[in-house]
């Protein structure tokens, strides 16, 4: 189990200096680690991600409002592609974070270094981090570096028009009907739980999806949903 940290190698992906080990420690502890390790003296990094989503929300809406002379619906549309779940994990592979995960036994042999929710989660932990030892205006850098450069793709490929906006949408304006979603089923352990969505307009079931959360799930069930709607 990893329980040494390069911290030079990280703060050559970060760009940024880690003085504070302790608190850039915890924000690669997950969870699952502390209860294989009782001893360990650090705790999750479940408070630093809390602290990390409210920066991200903070320094995303700032940029948007005053780049995109959009609605506040779009600008609403363009933060949520920006740091979803998909977004920063994709961020937090690229920077390589997955690699300094501490980690159960169990969550690591079934791929938690590459789980979505993980490395996203984790990105926002290692904000927390860089807030706390900054303060905002480098975290600002950060994330201007490490995300708000794709702004303008997710913008140029309506990235930011997610299945179930735009489903519950078009089955308003076809059938004046908002779509229900239900959950079917759910398996595995609380840290690692899937989830079977349906989608209903009505009684009439319009898609199912599964996912590593039911928001995942209902997204998935939106996606085939969509395809059935548009042929109607």
């Amino acid at each position: 189990m990893r329980t040494k940290m390069n911290f030079q190698i990280l703060e050559e992906k970060l760009g940024i200096r880690v003085k504070n080990k302790e608190v850039f420690k915890t924000a690669f502890t997950h969870r699952s680690y502390l209860n294989e390790h009782p001893s360990y003296d650090l705790p999750s990094n479940e408070r630093l991600e809390f602290l990390g989503d409210a920066v991200l929300q903070l320094i995303s809406s700032e940029y948007l409002y005053n780049n995109y002379p959009n609605s506040e619906g779009d600008l609403t549309n363009f933060r949520s592609a920006l740091v979803c779940t998909e977004s920063l994990a994709e961020e937090a592979e690229r920077l390589g974070l997955g690699d300094y995960l501490l980690l159960s036994k169990g969550e690591e042999s079934s791929g938690g270094r590459e789980r979505e929710y993980i490395l996203a989660n984790t990105f926002e932990a290692v904000l927390g981090a860089i807030f706390l030892q900054e303060g905002i205006n480098v975290c600002r850098e950060f994330v201007s570096k490490e995300l708000l450069y794709k702004t303008d793709n997710i913008i140029q490929k309506k990235d930011y028009k997610d299945p179930k906006s735009e489903f519950q949408e078009i089955a308003q304006e076809k059938l004046g009907v908002t779509p229900t979603y239900t959950v079917l089923d759910s398996w595995g352990p609380d840290h690692q739980k899937s989830f079977k969505v349906g989608v209903y307009l009505g009684r009439e079931e319009y898609g199912i999806g599964e996912g590593l959360s039911k928001q995942k799930a209902q997204q998935e069930a939106a996606t085939k949903a969509l395809d059935k709607l548009k042929s109607i």
